[in-house]
């Protein structure tokens, strides 16, 4: 009964006030299939998000322009403050095989996924760009759900992208 009392308080202060995050995640689990990000720590679901994914979702990213989201495990390596959405967070995709792969394949890979926000100025109708997958090949979450991650996510945070 203690800890689900404590348990609501502390989710309670985070969404008051984000900056106080009890504990940071230890990985970003991303289903693709549900639309869903979460960010876990020691194995537990910290907290939930519904996201937007490319355009062209379903499937592994190959090449640059396939507006998919890649999949597999990466790492969140550095963000931007001040980037064309509300806040990013860069995941590395991607990795040498897929280069190598891609070389093969005489295309370019792609890259500079991030988790973001909304485009800039568009925050207030993030409500209904989440109903669409809109990016190019991104995860993107509401400005206030990309505020809670940038709180609570550290660079070099593994992320896992499954289907």
């Amino acid at each position: 009964m203690r800890l689900t009392i404590f348990s609501a308080i502390c989710t309670f202060l985070f969404a008051v006030f984000p900056a106080c995050a009890l504990e940071p995640a230890d990985l970003v689990r991303v289903d693709k299939s549900e639309r869903r990000l979460d960010l876990i720590r020691a194995g537990k679901v910290l907290r939930s998000y519904s996201i937007a994914l490319g355009n062209t979702p379903v499937g592994q990213k190959s090449r640059e322009g396939d507006e998919r989201t890649p999949e597999g495990r990466y790492i969140l390596d550095w963000r931007n403050p001040g980037s064309i959405a509300h806040k990013s967070i860069h995941i590395s995709y991607p990795n040498a095989a897929q280069v190598k792969a891609a070389k093969a394949a005489g295309v370019a890979p792609g890259g500079n996924i991030m988790i973001h926000g909304q485009p800039n100025g568009f925050g207030w109708w993030g409500w209904l760009l989440q109903l669409v997958d809109w990016t190019d090949g991104c995860i993107a979450v509401t400005d206030s759900d990309m505020d809670e991650i940038w709180t609570m996510v550290p660079d070099g945070t593994p992320i896992e992208i499954e289907p």
